[in-house]
């Protein structure tokens, strides 16, 4: 050996290697020489070894510190880097990319070359990769997705927020960030958005990364509004019902019926039986403010005052009400899309409400009814309802089967009938002196006369069977205005 070889002394090479596609060239990688030092030779030796032609250089490759292996030629390592980019190219269109490795390469002289070319080729090829400079996308400074680079990364955030307000609404912000101008008025019956908040810290940087990384911005989107995803199932077990379960894991049961395909709030839930309670995050949280002004109608109140000038079951309106008007601005607060709160910022009256006033009579006398009617009979069935029946229409209804045989007013009145009749049989008539006549038929007797002030619930005879009739029932008729009603209309 005619020289020392010193650390210090040795001659670096870095490869810096990028390749940017643009239009469909591909630039070709270089490589850098960067000279540490030059060598030192001991001067006694210096001629011999300048001008012996036995000396050969080799090439020592590391790569990341590590040795990799000794070539005659670092050529070769250039050709492998063009032929990686040139191949990852058509790939990832429009991507710039790189030999990532970190590769180093010290030079030796030495009289016999004893390197292994193919062998540490070989190694090289394992190691080199091809990068792709792209935009890191950060929620709260933990990357999310990586994007081909900085218009995409905007392209992106702007879809992103596309899936919580309207095309129009994104534009009117926009906008509205870069005008100085003050804001119109807010018009009758128009909302708009005052503010949209990303609840989360979002940043971007250039990035080198595996082209295969690198996402459209409709992937990156979906990605942000799916990405946190708590995978989770729960085992029902005894007791456990859709609302309990929900409850466990902050959900409703509607959504636990829309996870689990099958089930529907009336599913009876079986023990050991397995549910989805998986739930998909949004990476991001948005807010969003809202301004809305609207016309709304103010309701008139209703009070009913009583009146004892009134007799009872008599209404009158005192004072007819109506509706009235006002124009209310609102803020509202949605979070990802839902309404969760609305608060009133100012409203103006534009037409006051007037109090719609009714008078209910409160008056009593035993010879006027109050509109209200009692069972006539001592319990009982209807084994008859008015209708058309056996040829000829039924005028009542028939009372049967009672539990004590006594016919009762079913109102207030005074008795203008009580008597035989040819049809009716042993029947009382009673005038409620509201519009209001009533008719009990085919008692066995009779316990009042015409002209009897009768209150409700007085006893008018006992039931039977007399007059048109197969059986001991109680035959009963209301009349209102001088028509037949059906009893059950009114009957309490």
């Amino acid at each position: 050996m005619f020289f020392k070889r010193k650390k210090e002394e040795q001659k670096a090479i870095k490869l810096n290697v990028l390749s940017n596609r643009k239009s469909s060239m591909i630039k070709k990688a270089a490589i850098s020489v960067l000279l540490l030092s030059g060598f030192s030779f001991n001067m006694a030796f210096a001629n011999e070894a300048e001008s012996n032609s036995d000396l050969k250089e080799i090439h020592h490759i590391y790569s990341s510190g590590e040795y990799v292996g000794a070539l005659s030629d670092t050529s070769g390592i250039q050709e492998m880097i063009d032929k990686k980019i040139e191949a990852s190219s058509p790939q990832y269109e429009n991507l710039s990319l790189k030999a990532g490795s970190d590769l180093s390469v010290v030079s030796e002289q030495v009289f016999t070359s004893s390197t292994k070319d193919k062998e540490t080729l070989q190694k090289l090829d394992k190691l080199i990769e091809v990068e792709a400079t792209a935009f890191a996308l950060s929620v709260n400074d933990e990357i999310a997705v990586y994007v081909k680079d900085l218009a995409t990364y905007e392209e992106t955030l702007r879809k992103f927020k596309l899936n919580f307000i309207t095309e129009e609404q994104l534009t009117a912000l926009e906008a509205r960030s870069s005008s100085s101008e003050s804001l119109p008025d807010l018009q009758e019956n128009e909302t708009r958005i005052s503010e949209l908040i990303l609840k989360e810290k979002v940043s971007g940087v250039t990035s080198g990364i595996t082209p295969d990384e690198v996402v459209a911005a409709d992937e990156a989107v979906k990605i942000l509004l799916n990405g946190a995803v708590e995978q989770e199932t729960y085992t029902v077990a005894t007791g456990d019902v859709l609302g309990s379960i929900a409850s466990k894991f902050d959900l409703t049961a509607a959504e636990i019926v829309k996870l689990n395909p099958g089930i529907t709030d009336s599913t009876v839930l079986q023990i050991g039986q397995t549910l989805n309670v998986t739930v998909s995050k949004p990476l991001i949280n948005v807010e969003a403010l809202y301004e809305k002004k609207v016309v709304e109608v103010i309701k008139q109140s209703k009070t009913v005052k009583e009146s004892d000038d009134m007799y009872k079951g008599d209404t009158k309106v005192q004072q007819e009400g109506s509706d009235g008007e006002k124009v209310a601005t609102y803020l509202l607060r949605k979070e990802n899309g839902t309404l969760v709160g609305q608060s009133l910022k100012e409203e103006t009256v534009l037409v006051e409400p007037i109090e719609h006033i009714v008078l209910k009579g409160t008056k009593v006398i035993p010879s006027r009814g109050a509109g209200t009617f009692a069972w006539p009979a001592e319990g009982g069935y209807i084994s008859s309802k008015m209708g058309y029946r056996w040829g000829r229409q039924h005028a009542g209804i028939d009372i049967a089967r009672p539990s004590g045989y006594t016919i009762k007013a079913a109102d207030n009145g005074i008795v203008i009938a009580s008597g035989m009749h040819d049809t009716y049989g042993n029947r009382v008539v009673i005038d409620h002196q509201n519009g209001y006549k009533t008719t009990y038929a085919h008692m066995s007797s009779l316990s009042v006369s015409v002209g009897d002030v009768v209150p409700q619930g007085s006893k008018l005879g006992v039931m039977g069977s007399t007059g048109r009739s197969t059986g001991t029932h109680l035959h009963f008729e209301v009349e209102k205005n001088g028509a037949t009603i059906d009893p059950l209309t009114v009957l309490n």
